[in-house]
């Protein structure tokens, strides 16, 4: 025997009513001025607290290094793959001939 329970509009209205998103609270940076999320570093200028925790400009620098090799690297392998391609369809270019029964049933 399956018990039925059902829960009332009123009953399901009042469990979800805890389930609405709340807006983040932002705090104004005192070194730069920028908001920022409470109790997190500065994501503009790396500040916590009144002491320099990130140096933003060094982040900033390695990651446009690292972009710029990775870009270097795509461009290499770029070159390589369509220097393949063109010895690839050279090579075919010699190789094909049109192939009858007798020789692939000789294989």
């Amino acid at each position: 025997m399956v018990v039925h329970m059902r829960h009332t509009r009123s009953h399901t209205g009042n469990r979800r009513s805890h389930h609405a998103l709340k807006e983040p609270r932002f705090s104004v940076c005192a070194n730069c001025g920028e908001k920022h999320i409470r109790h997190q570093v500065c994501a503009h200028c790396g500040q916590y607290k009144g002491r320099q925790v990130i140096d933003i400009a060094a982040r900033t620098a390695r990651k446009a290094e690292r972009v710029e090799r990775k870009r270097r690297e795509l461009g290499e392998e770029k070159k390589a793959n369509e220097a393949a391609e063109k010895k690839a369809s050279a090579g075919e270019e010699k190789v094909a001939a049109p192939l009858d029964a007798e020789t692939l049933s000789k294989k």
